[in-house]
């Protein structure tokens, strides 16, 4: 008897789901929807709720005009099925949206900053203000250095002075965003913030955060050392910070870049000055350095702040 009612309750249990899955099906969107994914009726008629679910999230996507109008009940993402032997699972995949933004984000990564505003970040190539005849020169060197980089890790940088506002940080930041699309690391540091960060991780309790810091930097394959001069000049950060990262990045031929409103002879001037006089020498040392690791261009441009 136990037979004969296990297979009575097996009849019921398929007329029902037959019976729901039907029911579905007059839905056309479902009807389409399950035409697509070829999968067997009597495995799909076992997740007709289910099922019911992904339509209607794909047809949400269908029509989505964006991530801020997504209508599925995790933004960015479809809930889709997925064939597992003689059953289905349901896992969530990004949509078109979410992978443009994913993708843009992994390759903003590989750019890390330090103290610099967030638009920074997303500085692109294609973006470039071009109008302005003085930055063309600047925009063809960077142009080149792409094309150079990519045969050979061991380039010059480029010591870019110029007026406020101009662009430079900007034009710097996205050669090297272009690079991260090869997966190639680069920082850019606001000098003078970066400098206060360090001080106050300078001691005992976030000494690992210091070393962290100043060792990312120093080894990165791309650095840009931007606002250079902005800082108050002091023997500490002009001899114990800024000259062995130099050092260290021309002994081993990592490209480095600076961006400042001082020429080179004024930086010369601002770095000799500190609270124990006049050290002309040991800001030549600076200098030097600079020299060895940068060519130098000029750029005097529209004020692209006001």
């Amino acid at each position: 008897m136990q037979k004969i009612g296990d297979s009575l309750k097996k009849r019921n249990l398929d007329y029902y789901l037959d019976e729901a899955y039907d029911e579905a099906l007059e839905n056309e969107n479902f009807k389409e929807f399950v035409c697509k994914l070829k999968i067997k009726r009597e495995i799909l008629k076992k997740y007709t709720s289910l099922l019911e679910e992904c339509s209607k999230e794909y047809e949400n996507c269908k029509s989505c005009p964006g991530l801020d109008a997504c209508q599925n009940k995790i933004i960015g993402y479809v809930k889709m099925p997925q064939v597992n032997g003689e059953t289905l699972e349901f896992v969530y995949k990004p949509c078109k949206y979410k992978k443009k933004i994913d993708k843009e984000e992994a390759l903003y990564s590989n750019t890390k900053l330090f103290n610099v505003p967030k638009e920074i970040k997303e500085a692109s190539i294609k973006k470039i203000y071009k109008t302005d005849k003085n930055r063309y020169q600047t925009i063809l060197w960077l142009t080149n250095f792409i094309k150079k980089y990519k045969k050979d890790k061991h380039q010059k940088g480029l010591y870019l002075c110029g007026n406020f506002g101009c662009g430079k940080t900007y034009l710097i930041a996205a050669i090297f965003n272009e690079l991260g699309k090869d997966g190639i690391k680069s920082a850019i540091v606001f000098w003078p913030e970066f400098l206060n960060s360090l001080k106050s991780s300078f001691n005992s309790s976030y000494k690992g955060e210091f070393n962290s810091k100043y060792n990312y930097i120093k080894k990165v394959p791309l650095l840009l050392i931007d606002d250079l001069g902005a800082e108050a000049a002091t023997a500490w950060s002009r001899d114990e910070i800024l000259c062995p990262i130099l050092q260290y990045r021309m002994d081993e031929k990592l490209p480095t870049f600076f961006t400042s409103n001082l020429d080179l002879k004024a930086l010369e001037n601002h770095l000799a000055i500190t609270s124990k006089g006049d050290e002309v020498i040991k800001a030549g040392r600076v200098i030097s350095r600079i020299k060895q690791l940068t060519e130098y261009q000029e750029m005097i441009s529209k004020n692209l702040r006001e």
